[in-house]
Order: C-alpha cells, then structure tokens, then sequence
C-alpha cells in the first residue's frame, strides 16, 4: 500500500513528564465509576460469558463521566478527565526490551494520554492496546510512554473521542468513523452500507478517501489522522427467523449510523440507534429484533446467546481512525514524529490483517465450523445472501444510501467522491438527484 504520511511541522517537542512503561488501564463509566481502594482487572467476554484472557487493565480509580453533546459543557468538564488521565493512568509496568534501534536514544522522554477503540472490537484488544502498553515503549526505548485506555472504559462515546482530541482533553484518540458524522457526514463517505463487499476493496476506498477526510478532520477538529484500520464486515444477527432482505419488512433493527439506516429503512424495517452495551439486552427483551455489528465483536460481546440468525449481508466495516492533536503534534520534533508515523504504518498494516483473519475465525466462532480461539463456538444458523438479494442490495446502495449520503453531504462532497472511491468501485454518485 502507498505510504501518505511524513509531513514534518519544525517545532521541537517540549520536555513532558518522565514516566516508565505505562500498563493500559481502564476507567469507570459514569454510572459505574470504580470503587477506590478496589483493583480492578478487565478482559474483553467471551460469547459464553467467561472472560478472555489477554491484557490487564487495572489499578484502582475513580472517573465520573458527563457525556455532552454540547462543546461548551464538554469544555467544562473535560478538563477534569484530563487531570483524572494524566495523574492516575499513568500506572507503569516492567520489563521494557532495550535492544531497540539506536536511533530510538535520541527521541525526547514524552508521556502523552490516550482514549482509544470500543475495547470489545478485535482491533482494540489484538491491536491497539498492545500497541500503547508495549509497541511504543519497547520500539523507543522507554522514552515514549502513554496513559490510555477504550473509549467504552472511560464512559465516552464515539462521538466524542475527537472532540476531546480537538480541546487538547486526550493527545491521540480513535474511534469509528461512521459516529463523526453528525459533525459531517465526510467522514462516513468510505463506510457506506454496501459499499465494499469484501475486505481488499474496503481498504482501497478507505486509502482513495483519505486526504478528503484528513482535511475535513483538521479543519474541523484541529486533528490529524495517522491511520485507518478496520473491523471484520458489520452484519445483521436476529433474534427471530430470517431468510432475506424481504424478512426485514416490519422488523425493529438496531444501527449506529444513517447509511446504516437508510439501508433498512428502504427495505421496510423500522430503525433504532442504541449504545453496544445496550444491545444484548434490548435482543433479549425483544426491545429489538435484529440488531447490525461486526462478526467478532458480536460473539466477543455475547450476541450468540440472544440471537438464533446471522444474515451474511454486509452493511460496512466498522472503519476506525487513529488521531492527534495536531498543536500537539506541531510540538513534536521531526524525530519524534517519524518515530510516530513508522508506528501508526505498522499498526494500520497490522489491522486490516486482525480484519482479514477475524473474517474467518468469526465463522468458526458464531457457527461451529472450526477451532474458535475466543472461546465456545455458538450454533447460529447462517444466512447467505441470495441472488435476488444481491441484485436489490446493489440497486438499494445505487439508488437510496448514495443519494442520500450525498445530499447530506453536498454537492462538492459529491464530485469529490466520483473522483475517488467512485473510481475505485466503479460507481457515481447521481449529482441531478442531490
């Protein structure tokens, strides 16, 4: 893949807190805020409930999260969470590995804070989190050190991650693309629902997209955009029968974004926006009828035991971003920031590849087919799509989710699309229809 990165601003990084290798930790979410005095360890759940084994996220604290869709309230209370970051997550860990590059002894001693991915997604906790808790200590030679933690952790929301980029509240965040659009509708433009079909496809949009959304990032958010990454393929799991598209008719479907909705509402079934931690009881109280996430992240999270069918339909990726505030990076010197980029390279390559194997391991997960290493293989029963159902997919994505992604977007947004992913799919946005 073509490298974009490597734009170098000429400030030199200022001297930062001296810390050790940082553990990743995790942080009580508004209603339930850990109990001082309490350790505390989290492991993303496995379909049967147990918890996986992997990285410990722990040392006691307390966080008390305000969410706000307000910027003026978020200002204010953001500051909090950012002194919270910076004086209790900052916990150490030991063992840093010495034999790095020798150039790694001339990169500044900087600490820098962090919220990243939905900690039950396959690219936070196989990818993300070890890059922070191990990655960049060891490739710098304990020089670099960070505090960080998931997003769902801490109590943020998606959309918020890149708001507290833009108020310098966390130094990186990451988060999913398709919850920025609210802020503009730019930043969904390469995970529209039924876009890419299989998962090399959904790289190269993502690739031809970028420049567009790195723009509007910085002009917006005061952010720049180090890498994309993604998720296996965001499906349809039903807690009743379902054979196709025609069975979505009438059905309460759970989506997290509007390209997501205008899909099955074109279809005929009735839209609900939910947090994912709400899902599995809303399918069991039958609050929802089918709900749409990723093949691995629903199993992680305990899907199969509410649900009975997947529907093999693709309605995107779940595409995340990684970022930094941009002042923030200005201040970086020109070492520390090519230090910085040659990681982010290598944790994009690295996730699009968790994406890839996910794709088949969430088979042998959700369906019993093969070795599941994240726990006990489900029984669901597989839906593929149909020949009629592709045909109406394809006509639904030219006809109802472009156009109307295009009309959120605009007219200009529109033209700069068919010159990008247009060509790389083979599609055109309809301009007389916007």
């Amino acid at each position: 893949m073509p490298r974009r990165r490597g734009r170098q601003p000429p400030r030199e990084d200022a001297a930062l807190r001296n810390r050790t290798t940082p553990s990743t930790i995790v942080g009580g979410q508004s209603r339930e805020a850990g109990r001082s005095g309490t350790k505390t360890k989290w492991r993303p759940r496995s379909s049967n409930g147990r918890r996986r084994q992997g990285s410990e996220l722990s040392e006691p604290f307390e966080v008390v999260f305000f969410g706000s869709k307000r910027e003026d309230d978020m200002r204010k209370v953001f500051p909090r969470i950012k002194k919270l970051l910076q004086s209790i997550l900052g916990v150490t860990v030991a063992g840093v590995m010495m034999s790095t590059a020798a150039w790694a002894a001339d990169l500044p001693e900087t600490y820098v804070v962090g919220v990243g991915l939905n900690g039950n997604t396959v690219a936070s906790y196989k990818d993300e989190v070890p890059f922070w808790s191990k990655t960049i200590p060891e490739a710098s030679g304990g020089k670099v050190t960070a505090a960080f933690s998931p997003q769902d952790r801490m109590g943020v929301k998606g959309f918020q991650v890149m708001r507290m980029v833009k108020l310098g509240v966390v130094d990186f965040g990451a988060g999913d693309v398709s919850k920025m659009a609210q802020d503009s509708p730019v930043f969904e433009g390469c995970d529209l629902a039924g876009l890419a079909l299989d998962i090399k496809t959904a790289r190269a949009v993502c690739e031809a997209w970028l420049p567009t959304m790195s723009r509007v990032a910085e002009e917006l958010f005061n952010t720049k955009i180090l890498a994309v990454g993604t998720n296996p393929p965001q499906v349809i799991w039903c807690r009743v029968p379902i054979s196709g598209l025609d069975d979505l008719k009438g059905k309460k479907v759970r989506v997290f974004n509007k390209t997501m909705s205008d899909f099955i509402e074109a279809v005929g079934g009735t839209t609900i926006s939910m947090a994912f931690a709400d899902v599995v009881p809303a399918l069991q109280r039958g609050v929802v009828d089918c709900a749409v996430t990723g093949t691995m992240s629903g199993f992680t999270a305990g899907w199969p035991e509410v649900s009975t069918h997947q529907f093999q339909i693709y309605m995107g990726w779940s595409i995340n971003y990684q970022s930094v505030n941009l002042d923030r990076w200005n201040g970086f010197s020109p070492h520390l920031q090519q230090f910085f980029l040659e990681q982010f390279d290598e944790l994009e390559d690295k996730m699009w590849q968790t994406g890839k194997e996910a794709l088949q391991n969430a088979d042998f997960c959700n369906f019993g087919t093969g070795t599941c290493p994240e726990g006990t293989p489900a029984k669901l029963i597989k839906v593929e799509v149909s020949a009629a159902d592709q045909a109406l997919h394809k006509k639904l994505m030219n006809e109802v989710v472009l156009v109307e992604w295009g009309k959120r977007a605009g007219l200009d947004y529109a033209k700069e699309w068919n010159a990008t992913i247009g060509k790389v799919v083979g599609l055109t946005i309809p301009l007389d229809k916007l």
